[in-house]
Protein backbone atom coordinates (compact mmCIF):
# COMPACT_ATOMS: atom_id res chain seq x y z
CA UNK A 1 0.00 0.00 0.00
CA UNK A 2 1.37 3.41 -0.93
CA UNK A 3 1.98 5.59 2.08
CA UNK A 4 0.13 8.89 1.93
CA UNK A 5 2.06 11.98 2.99
CA UNK A 6 0.11 15.02 4.20
CA UNK A 7 1.34 18.48 3.17
CA UNK A 8 0.62 22.04 4.28
CA UNK A 9 -3.05 22.88 3.90
CA UNK A 10 -4.27 19.29 4.04
CA UNK A 11 -7.64 18.72 5.75
CA UNK A 12 -6.80 15.17 6.73
CA UNK A 13 -7.35 14.10 10.29
CA UNK A 14 -4.17 14.31 12.41
CA UNK A 15 -2.33 11.07 12.97
CA UNK A 16 -2.41 9.65 16.50
CA UNK A 17 0.49 10.66 18.71
CA UNK A 18 3.47 8.28 18.57
CA UNK A 19 3.11 5.50 21.08
CA UNK A 20 -0.59 6.20 21.69
CA UNK A 21 -2.68 3.17 22.63
CA UNK A 22 -6.01 2.24 24.18
CA UNK A 23 -7.07 4.25 27.20
CA UNK A 24 -7.57 1.65 29.90
CA UNK A 25 -8.50 4.18 32.57
CA UNK A 26 -9.98 3.13 35.90
CA UNK A 27 -13.35 1.64 36.55
CA UNK A 28 -15.20 -1.09 38.39
CA UNK A 29 -12.41 -3.58 37.80
CA UNK A 30 -10.70 -2.52 41.00
CA UNK A 31 -7.93 -0.60 39.23
CA UNK A 32 -6.88 -3.41 36.90
CA UNK A 33 -6.72 -1.17 33.87
CA UNK A 34 -4.66 1.44 35.72
CA UNK A 35 -2.19 -1.21 36.83
CA UNK A 36 -1.78 -2.53 33.30
CA UNK A 37 -1.13 0.97 31.98
CA UNK A 38 1.39 1.66 34.74
CA UNK A 39 3.30 -1.59 34.13
CA UNK A 40 3.33 -0.93 30.38
CA UNK A 41 4.77 2.52 30.92
CA UNK A 42 7.40 1.11 33.28
CA UNK A 43 8.47 -1.48 30.73
CA UNK A 44 8.66 1.18 27.99
CA UNK A 45 10.85 3.43 30.10
CA UNK A 46 13.17 0.61 31.10
CA UNK A 47 13.53 -0.67 27.54
CA UNK A 48 15.30 2.51 26.41
CA UNK A 49 13.57 2.37 23.02
CA UNK A 50 15.07 4.96 20.63
CA UNK A 51 11.69 5.52 18.96
CA UNK A 52 10.10 6.34 22.31
CA UNK A 53 12.93 8.73 23.06
CA UNK A 54 12.32 10.56 19.78
CA UNK A 55 8.60 10.67 20.42
CA UNK A 56 9.19 12.09 23.88
CA UNK A 57 11.30 14.81 22.30
CA UNK A 58 8.54 15.60 19.83
CA UNK A 59 10.58 14.47 16.81
CA UNK A 60 8.63 12.57 14.13
CA UNK A 61 9.86 9.07 13.31
CA UNK A 62 8.77 9.41 9.69
CA UNK A 63 11.75 10.92 7.78
CA UNK A 64 9.42 12.67 5.31
CA UNK A 65 7.54 14.33 8.15
CA UNK A 66 10.83 15.22 9.81
CA UNK A 67 12.10 16.82 6.59
CA UNK A 68 8.83 18.70 6.16
CA UNK A 69 9.00 20.12 9.68
CA UNK A 70 12.64 21.19 9.30
CA UNK A 71 11.92 23.00 6.02
CA UNK A 72 8.85 24.76 7.39
CA UNK A 73 10.82 26.02 10.39
CA UNK A 74 13.65 27.30 8.20
CA UNK A 75 11.27 29.02 5.79
CA UNK A 76 9.38 30.85 8.50
CA UNK A 77 9.97 34.52 7.77
CA UNK A 78 13.12 33.85 5.70
CA UNK A 79 13.12 32.71 2.05
CA UNK A 80 15.77 30.12 1.30
CA UNK A 81 17.07 28.36 -1.78
CA UNK A 82 16.60 24.67 -2.46
CA UNK A 83 20.30 24.07 -1.86
CA UNK A 84 20.22 25.80 1.52
CA UNK A 85 17.34 23.57 2.61
CA UNK A 86 18.96 20.45 1.16
CA UNK A 87 22.16 21.20 3.08
CA UNK A 88 20.17 21.63 6.29
CA UNK A 89 18.39 18.30 5.78
CA UNK A 90 21.68 16.54 5.05
CA UNK A 91 23.17 18.01 8.21
CA UNK A 92 20.23 16.59 10.17
CA UNK A 93 20.88 13.20 8.52
CA UNK A 94 17.52 13.06 6.76
CA UNK A 95 17.61 10.28 4.13
CA UNK A 96 18.15 11.56 0.59
CA UNK A 97 14.93 10.00 -0.71
CA UNK A 98 12.80 11.72 1.93
CA UNK A 99 14.62 15.03 1.43
CA UNK A 100 14.10 14.90 -2.34
CA UNK A 101 10.40 14.15 -1.92
CA UNK A 102 9.85 17.09 0.40
CA UNK A 103 11.98 19.58 -1.54
CA UNK A 104 10.27 18.72 -4.84
CA UNK A 105 6.84 19.03 -3.26
CA UNK A 106 7.73 22.39 -1.72
CA UNK A 107 8.87 23.61 -5.14
CA UNK A 108 5.61 22.43 -6.70
CA UNK A 109 3.51 24.46 -4.25
CA UNK A 110 5.76 27.53 -4.42
CA UNK A 111 7.32 27.35 -0.97
CA UNK A 112 10.74 27.07 -2.66
CA UNK A 113 11.33 29.44 -5.57
CA UNK A 114 14.97 30.08 -6.44
CA UNK A 115 14.08 32.56 -9.20
CA UNK A 116 12.02 34.72 -6.83
CA UNK A 117 14.76 34.41 -4.21
CA UNK A 118 17.40 35.62 -6.69
CA UNK A 119 15.26 38.56 -7.84
CA UNK A 120 14.63 39.69 -4.28
CA UNK A 121 18.29 39.22 -3.36
CA UNK A 122 19.49 41.41 -6.23
CA UNK A 123 16.93 44.12 -5.43
CA UNK A 124 17.75 44.15 -1.72
CA UNK A 125 21.53 43.87 -1.88
CA UNK A 126 22.02 46.36 -4.69
CA UNK A 127 19.75 49.09 -3.37
CA UNK A 128 20.40 48.35 0.29
CA UNK A 129 24.14 47.66 0.26
CA UNK A 130 25.17 49.04 -3.13
CA UNK A 131 26.63 45.74 -4.33
CA UNK A 132 27.61 45.50 -7.98
CA UNK A 133 26.65 42.68 -10.31
CA UNK A 134 29.90 40.80 -9.81
CA UNK A 135 29.43 40.65 -6.05
CA UNK A 136 25.78 39.65 -6.41
CA UNK A 137 26.68 36.79 -8.72
CA UNK A 138 29.25 35.55 -6.22
CA UNK A 139 26.75 35.62 -3.35
CA UNK A 140 24.00 33.84 -5.27
CA UNK A 141 26.39 31.11 -6.35
CA UNK A 142 27.33 30.40 -2.74
CA UNK A 143 23.61 29.91 -2.04
CA UNK A 144 23.32 27.30 -4.77
CA UNK A 145 21.28 29.27 -7.29
CA UNK A 146 21.53 27.96 -10.84
CA UNK A 147 23.66 30.01 -13.24
CA UNK A 148 20.78 30.62 -15.68
CA UNK A 149 18.59 31.87 -12.84
CA UNK A 150 21.40 34.16 -11.64
CA UNK A 151 21.87 35.62 -15.12
CA UNK A 152 18.17 36.43 -15.36
CA UNK A 153 18.11 38.07 -11.94
CA UNK A 154 21.28 40.07 -12.58
CA UNK A 155 19.70 41.29 -15.82
CA UNK A 156 17.62 43.64 -13.66
CA UNK A 157 20.74 45.82 -13.39
CA UNK A 158 22.31 47.54 -16.37
CA UNK A 159 25.67 49.29 -16.50
CA UNK A 160 24.13 52.75 -16.20
CA UNK A 161 22.24 51.87 -13.04
CA UNK A 162 25.33 50.20 -11.60
CA UNK A 163 27.47 53.27 -12.27
CA UNK A 164 24.85 55.58 -10.75
CA UNK A 165 24.90 53.49 -7.57
CA UNK A 166 28.70 53.70 -7.53
CA UNK A 167 28.48 57.50 -7.72
CA UNK A 168 26.06 57.57 -4.80
CA UNK A 169 28.39 55.41 -2.72
CA UNK A 170 31.36 57.67 -3.44
CA UNK A 171 29.36 60.81 -2.69
CA UNK A 172 28.41 59.44 0.74
CA UNK A 173 32.00 58.45 1.52
CA UNK A 174 33.70 61.51 0.07
CA UNK A 175 33.28 63.79 3.09
CA UNK A 176 35.05 61.35 5.41
CA UNK A 177 38.16 61.45 3.19
CA UNK A 178 38.60 65.21 3.23
CA UNK A 179 41.90 66.22 4.75
CA UNK A 180 43.73 63.24 3.24
CA UNK A 181 46.07 63.62 0.31
CA UNK A 182 44.72 62.89 -3.14
CA UNK A 183 46.29 59.46 -3.55
CA UNK A 184 45.03 58.23 -0.18
CA UNK A 185 41.55 59.48 -1.00
CA UNK A 186 41.72 57.68 -4.31
CA UNK A 187 42.81 54.39 -2.73
CA UNK A 188 40.20 54.57 0.02
CA UNK A 189 37.29 55.38 -2.28
CA UNK A 190 38.31 52.98 -5.02
CA UNK A 191 38.93 50.23 -2.47
CA UNK A 192 35.43 50.69 -1.10
CA UNK A 193 33.97 50.22 -4.57
CA UNK A 194 36.18 47.21 -5.27
CA UNK A 195 34.96 45.46 -2.12
CA UNK A 196 31.41 45.89 -3.38
CA UNK A 197 32.23 44.27 -6.68
CA UNK A 198 32.81 47.25 -8.99
CA UNK A 199 35.37 46.89 -11.72
CA UNK A 200 38.63 48.83 -11.71
CA UNK A 201 37.79 50.95 -14.75
CA UNK A 202 34.41 52.07 -13.45
CA UNK A 203 35.75 52.70 -9.95
CA UNK A 204 38.58 54.89 -11.25
CA UNK A 205 36.26 56.88 -13.49
CA UNK A 206 33.69 57.51 -10.76
CA UNK A 207 36.27 58.48 -8.12
CA UNK A 208 38.15 60.73 -10.53
CA UNK A 209 34.99 62.63 -11.43
CA UNK A 210 34.00 63.02 -7.78
CA UNK A 211 37.43 64.43 -6.89
CA UNK A 212 37.33 66.82 -9.84
CA UNK A 213 34.00 68.19 -8.63
CA UNK A 214 35.71 69.04 -5.35
CA UNK A 215 38.51 70.88 -7.15
CA UNK A 216 41.16 68.17 -6.85
CA UNK A 217 43.85 67.99 -9.53
CA UNK A 218 43.22 64.57 -11.14
CA UNK A 219 46.07 64.64 -13.64
CA UNK A 220 47.63 61.20 -13.87
CA UNK A 221 44.68 59.41 -12.31
CA UNK A 222 43.81 57.81 -15.63
CA UNK A 223 46.37 55.11 -14.87
CA UNK A 224 45.13 51.94 -13.16
CA UNK A 225 45.48 52.06 -9.36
Amino acid sequence: MTRRTEWPGSDAEPAPAPGAGPDYGTGSDGGFGEGVGRRARTRSRSSGSPSLSRAEKGEPRDPVEQARNICLRLLTGTPRTRKQLADALRKREVPDEAAEEVLSRFEDVGLIDDAAFADAWVESRHHGRGLARRALVRELRTKGVDSAVIDEAIGQLDSEQEEETARELVARKLRSTRGLDRDRRLRRLAGMLARKGYGEGMALRVVRQALEEEGEDTEGLEEPF
